[in-house]
């Protein structure tokens, strides 16, 4: 079930195919699978992932890849500030031109930042985003919603468009075939659900692969804050050591990171968890339990 967005500000022109490919001809773009890039120029999809998004006149938008501008029109046409972080110098240079022509004066409540997503931080940007909405490249989805939810607390929540099978990935629940890295340490952050499913006929050119919408909503857990880098840290690694070796018990995959058997077993009884159960069992908060039975043997020793 989507959510619906807030009402939209001004009559804002979205994309279609037709202008999609007429920007590309006079920037000169090829889309590239380097940067993995694949425009959406269907009006009704772009309107489908604010939707689901729930962001409304309140929000500042942090949007990655924006490209042409598809998705960063209807966002204007709904929230109060959109902070569009673009890799391509060409493709951020004509973002302010394409939203003055296309977005009237909703033009003057976007942002534009050229910078690497995998790098940057909340002092970068002019605004203080609420919300991050975005159509990521598949070759880095997961590292740089990963990144941008550790570097900047103030985004309570996401809608992010990835691969479909990212997708599923992320929203997995534990026990689930695909339950991994991804699924657990989003869910440090808040809790994640698939939002809606998007055909390939909607981007151009076509991508191999469906996609998927993913919505987090970040939690104010009392049991943890996702605020805390140190934690995050500490968490991050069980998961990593837990999840190296998939078909090993946690008393054995955790072996390397306790520095034994004996000890990762001590250790998760610590953290009331059994042993002998494999890390695609263990919920986010049996993570956050052997982190902190570890910091505190630590500060014992």
């Amino acid at each position: 079930m989507l959510v619906e967005s807030g009402p939209a500000l001004s009559d804002v022109t979205l994309l279609g195919p037709v202008q999609i490919r007429s920007l590309a001809e006079e920037l000169g773009v090829r889309p590239t699978k380097t940067l993995g890039q694949n425009f959406v120029h269907d009006a009704n999809t772009v309107r489908r992932i604010v939707a689901a998004s729930g962001v409304g006149t309140h929000d500042t938008v942090l949007e990655v890849g924006p490209g042409l501008g598809s998705l960063t029109l209807g966002l204007l046409d709904t929230v109060h500030e959109v902070v569009a972080v673009e890799i391509d110098p060409k493709l951020a240079a004509r973002l302010p031109a394409t939203a003055s022509e296309f977005a009237g004066d909703r033009a003057d409540h976007l942002h534009v930042v050229t910078a690497d997503a995998l790098r940057v931080s909340a002092a970068d940007l002019p605004a203080t985003p609420t919300a991050l909405v975005a159509n990521l490249p598949y070759n880095v989805a997961v590292p740089v919603l990963l990144h941008l939810l550790a570097e900047m607390p103030s985004i309570a929540t996401v809608l992010v468009m990835v691969q479909l099978e990212v997708a599923d990935r992320l929203a997995a629940p534990p026990g689930n075939r695909v339950y991994g890295v991804p699924s657990v340490k989003a869910r440090f952050f808040g809790d994640v659900r698939k939002a809606g499913t998007v055909g390939r006929n909607v981007f151009w050119p076509e991508p191999n692969v469906e996609s998927g919408l993913v919505r987090i909503d970040r939690r104010d857990d009392p049991r943890w804050s996702s605020n805390d880098d140190a934690l995050r840290r500490r968490v991050f690694a069980v998961i990593d050591a837990a999840f190296a070796q998939r078909r090993k018990t946690l008393r054995s995959a955790l072996a390397g990171w306790a520095g034994s058997p004996a000890e990762a077993e001590k250790l998760l009884r610590a953290a009331d968890i059994d042993p002998s159960l494999r890390g695609e069992r263990l919920d986010i908060d049996g993570f956050v339990r052997l982190a902190a039975a570890a910091e505190g043997r630590a500060a014992e020793s």
